[in-house]
């Protein structure tokens, strides 16, 4: 359903900072406006502060008006160094055709 400005056709957050008490995260932004189908993808075990899964539920009850939303969760992979950086669950490390081909196919479903 494509927007009549242009605008994108939907959106897709990975890993997304959910709870930041030094910036302004995801979940205090105005998600209650976004009117195109959002993907969350996000790794279950992902340690990082900003990210933790623990926080996502709260990301998915603000988004009350896309008409398509979904959270897409991921386990396994490969975690190295600091949790906040790629080669840790945060970046998908070891998983990520996996993560880019359900991505994709979201993407082009119908």
């Amino acid at each position: 359903m494509p927007l009549a400005f242009g605008g994108p056709d939907g959106i897709v957050l990975t890993a997304t900072v959910v709870n930041d008490q030094r910036s302004r995260d995801v979940t205090r932004m105005a998600l209650d406006r976004i009117r195109i189908p959002v993907l969350v993808v996000h790794h279950r075990e992902d340690a990082c502060r900003v990210c933790l899964f623990s926080d996502v539920p709260r990301l998915m009850e603000r988004l009350t008006a896309p008409p398509r939303k979904e959270l897409m969760v991921f386990e396994g992979g490969i975690s190295e160094g600091d949790p906040c950086q790629a080669r840790a669950h945060h970046g998908f490390n070891g998983i990520e055709r996996e993560v880019v081909g359900r991505i994709a196919a979201w993407i082009t479903a119908p």
